[in-house]
């Protein structure tokens, strides 16, 4: 039986649940369970601490999980990024009190707070900082003001916390992190694993396409499929009028309004647009 490591909570917990059970999995899950054995797939979910998630994935015990890049790096654990899942998107950030400092390089000699030691330790070995970590288990944004730190390192998807602590980001990211599917290094892939990759990526394509059906005139057939050539190549199917042919192909859903525009000024009619709940492509 595949064994699976989901958060149970925070932000990465309600969106893998949705990719799961997009991808066919936790079709009766209760969402206060600590253990789900899907029977159907074979597949056994643990609902574990998104920061524990690497490291039971790590040691070999779990087969796969679903964690953030910052935490899997964090953890130093023994796994491997094996798949972006596109969601719960953020920046691993350093900052400071407004006005205090504009680099990096000031950060020599500085106490800085993070609930990440382990990412922050390997970034400061890289920059050749000599900085003193305060670790702490949350609210770090709070640390500056309470006179335990000079600056902060933390997980930041809008910034808005900060700015209300009266803090601001300063340099680049040391990190962009997002929700990703782990395994074990160097582990061989199994057949269950396989299949359990491969619906996740199906999910993740079907969210990113939508299907654009539409009639266009014969002599303008090659143009509007240059418009829509879709994965392999556009459906072409012949009409009653044959001076006619209706068409289907898969386009990027960001690009679809564009593409309807597009289509409608080369002459197509009846230009319809479906979302795509599942694929195998």
């Amino acid at each position: 039986m595949l064994r699976v490591a989901l958060p149970n909570k925070g932000q990465l917990a309600q969106p893998a649940a949705q990719l799961l059970i997009e991808a066919g999995y936790l079709a009766s899950a209760n969402p206060r369970s600590l253990i789900v054995t899907d029977v159907a797939n074979d597949v056994e979910f643990f609902f574990l601490r998104p920061k524990d998630v690497a490291v039971y994935v790590g040691a070999g015990t779990i087969d796969l999980g679903i964690t953030g890049r910052d935490m899997l790096l964090d953890s130093g654990a023994r796994a491997e990024e094996i798949m972006q899942l596109g969601f719960a998107p953020s920046t691993f950030r350093v900052a400071v009190p407004k006005g205090t400092m504009s680099t990096h390089d000031q950060l020599n000699g500085m106490r800085i707070a993070t609930s990440y030691e382990g990412l922050l330790r390997s970034w400061l070995a890289e920059r050749s900082i000599n900085a003193e970590i305060v670790r702490l288990d949350g609210a770090v944004e709070n640390a500056v003001a309470l006179g335990v730190a000079d600056a902060v390192a933390d997980v930041v998807a809008t910034g808005t916390t900060l700015r209300v602590a009266g803090l601001e980001v300063i340099g680049d990211p040391i990190l962009e992190s997002e929700a990703i599917l782990i395994r074990p290094e160097k582990l061989q892939t199994s057949q269950a694993q396989e299949t359990f990759e491969r619906r996740l990526h199906s999910v993740n394509v079907a969210r990113s396409y939508v299907l654009v059906d539409y009639d266009i005139p014969n002599n303008r057939l090659m143009q509007a499929c240059a418009i829509t050539p879709g994965i392999e190549s556009p459906t072409v199917s012949s009409l009653q009028d044959p001076q006619w042919s209706a068409v289907r192909s898969m386009v990027l859903s960001a690009d679809v309004h564009r593409i309807m525009d597009e289509l409608f000024s080369l002459g197509a009619k009846g230009i319809l647009v479906s979302n795509i709940h599942a694929c195998r492509l």
